[in-house]
């Protein structure tokens, strides 16, 4: 059966792919090779915005390759992105059987939790694999873990997973910003909201790239507005909201002159009305006179 392809740039380049993965795809005929590596690039360039579309890129790349662990990698990792949990676990399982790496084990304990259950997460936790694990994968091993507490509803036991020296660790990387998000959920989570605000704070300052959304909660906390000046659509929106005030401003001057002028043709209808009243007046004061007084001529007869 054929296989249905997704359309790919063709600024999309095969030498993208890192080194690692092309020695891979080296016992592929280069054609096939060039092409499942373009997938790959794909991947890479969606997974972040379009997890879907990067899923779709992984599946064409799968039909293609499957028996390369880059590629089984790289669909577990876009199918957890994008939520198919049970696909991410099944993927990231064969890629480990043939590299025998456990260096994605906190996704694979985080599908665990996706599919609803905390409880083999937790297990993964403390297994032996966990001392294979860099600091980076650790830190986020344990990340999961203090989710599955929480999935468990073991929200004290959660914070007290989360509290290790690390979070006091002088660096602004990745994992030291989600370390701190996620034990300051975990103390908002059952009312500690002053140490909750203080930790949200920290996180916002080791995160340059503004990716764990700290600073918008600390925003919130403090019961403010939070505009992200990087944001494009943020301004877009500010102008939006100008013109729509600009344009109501309009409307109700409008209708200020519009009442204005109403109220100056009733004051000239109403004056006009009593230099009327005073011309009939007169013209009646001036009958009665002519009716009592007789020609002079009349008198000297």
């Amino acid at each position: 059966m054929p296989v249905e392809r997704i359309f790919i740039p063709e600024d999309v380049q095969a030498e993208e792919l890192g080194a690692e993965a092309r020695q891979e795809l080296r016992g592929l005929p280069k054609t096939l090779a060039d092409e499942v590596a373009r997938n790959l690039v794909m991947i890479g360039r969606t997974v972040d915005e379009d997890p879907e579309l990067a899923y779709k890129y992984a599946k064409v790349a799968l039909r293609l390759a499957s028996r390369v662990a880059a590629v089984r990698e790289a669909a577990g990792i876009a199918a957890y992105m994008a939520g198919a949990y049970a696909e991410a676990l099944s993927e990231l399982r064969a890629a480990r059987r043939m590299t025998g790496s456990s260096e994605h084990w906190a996704v694979m304990a985080d599908c665990e939790r996706g599919m609803g259950r905390p409880e083999r997460a937790l297990q993964m936790a403390g297994a032996d694999e966990v001392k294979e694990l860099d600091k980076a994968a650790q830190i986020e091993l344990r990340i999961v873990a203090a989710g599955a507490r929480r999935d468990l509803d073991q929200l004290d036991a959660a914070v007290v997973t989360l509290q290790v020296p690390e979070l006091n660790a002088n660096s602004t990387t990745p994992w030291v910003a989600r370390l701190r998000f996620a034990y300051a959920d975990a103390l908002a989570a059952v009312g500690r909201d002053e140490e909750a605000r203080d930790w949200f704070g920290r996180a916002a300052e080791a995160d340059a790239g503004g990716e764990t959304g700290a600073a918008e909660r600390v925003a919130e906390i403090d019961g403010l507005d939070f505009t992200d000046a990087l944001d494009p659509d943020a301004e877009d929106d500010e102008d939006d909201s100008d013109i729509e005030d600009s344009a109501a401003d309009a409307v109700e001057d409008d209708e200020d002159d519009d009442a204005d002028a109403v109220d100056s043709d009733d004051t000239e209808d109403s004056d006009t009305e009593d230099a009327d009243d005073e011309d009939t007046d007169e013209d009646e004061n001036a009958d009665d006179k002519g009716a009592g007084d007789e020609p002079v001529a009349d008198k000297r007869d």
